[in-house]
């Protein structure tokens, strides 16, 4: 991998993680086209993407900075230095009790079925075609069935389990992260914006924990050049990610997320058909 392959990628992370569009489907077909991710090692490529997710990590904690610090003050204010029972807490505190507790089904299934999920069935361009059709249609029924009349303040502790329990299939590559959580909070009722909020902020930990363990397991393989790459591959995801975000929030306040199912069916639909005249390789 030259640098400019690992600008493209990051770019590629930073435009597909926040978009319900899949980031790791992206940058597996990237890869492939690319002649870059190894058959007899793929958990190498699983380690990159996980590292250069850091980008999008600084992206959210740019874009939220606000919203983390004052979830940070009150829960650290409601829980540690004066705690208070959880019905009396303020909003703040509430969600950051959510964030945890819709961290959990990702970090259960994710060391779980670590192996499983660093191997070559994970990178098949079959399972990730299979993916974004599949989920691009129940993000069609979530978008005909919402009733998007739920803010914020109205989340309870189900609707946080239920939404990670929907971060914890975006481990299927071709899933998308933001695009199962925010399929689940739209069949819960909140509305899209805030959908695609509260799905930002609950990826914090779990980009955070894979980014940090998937950059020490690189440590073994990565040389001078591979950390160049690595560190060009990151700033290009945290500059296109914030963008993303930022782009993301204004359109959904008026607009649906039917531009992304029907660019999900196409691309999956594309992807088989150049598997089907060997173009690339599933």
């Amino acid at each position: 991998m030259d640098i400019l392959q690992a600008i493209i990628l990051g770019v590629i992370q930073g435009l597909t993680e926040f978009l319900p569009v899949s980031s790791t489907g992206h940058l597996t077909v990237a890869g492939k086209i690319m002649g870059l991710i190894s058959e007899e090692n793929p958990e190498r490529w699983t380690a990159f993407i996980a590292v250069i997710q850091v980008g999008t990590l600084f992206s959210i904690l740019t874009f939220f900075w606000k919203d983390i610090l004052n979830i940070s003050n009150d829960f650290i204010k409601e829980n540690l230095l004066k705690r208070k029972k959880f019905s009396e807490q303020n909003h703040n505190s509430k969600l950051g009790w959510y964030i945890i507790l819709g961290s959990i089904p990702v970090v259960v299934i994710g060391l779980g079925f670590k192996d499983f999920i660093e191997g070559q069935f994970t990178k098949n361009l079959y399972v990730i075609s299979g993916s974004l059709i599949v989920l691009g249609l129940i993000l069609a029924v979530a978008e005909k069935t919402g009733k998007f009349s739920r803010k914020l303040t109205d989340i309870k502790w189900y609707d946080a389990l239920i939404v990670g329990v929907g971060q914890s299939l975006a481990l299927i590559p071709g899933s998308s992260r933001s695009g199962t959580t925010i399929t689940a909070g739209m069949f819960l009722g909140f509305d899209r914006e805030t959908a695609a909020r509260f799905s930002f902020l609950l990826s914090i930990p779990a980009i955070f924990g894979s980014g940090l363990l998937e950059f020490y397991k690189s440590l073994e393989y990565i040389d001078a050049s591979g950390f160049i790459n690595l560190f060009a591959a990151t700033i290009a995801a945290a500059i296109s990610g914030y963008l993303t975000i930022e782009f993301l929030l204004r359109f959904l306040r008026k607009n649906s997320t039917f531009v992304f199912v029907f660019y999900r069916i196409i691309v999956g639909t594309i992807i088989l058909l150049l598997i089907y005249n060997g173009i690339i390789s599933a």
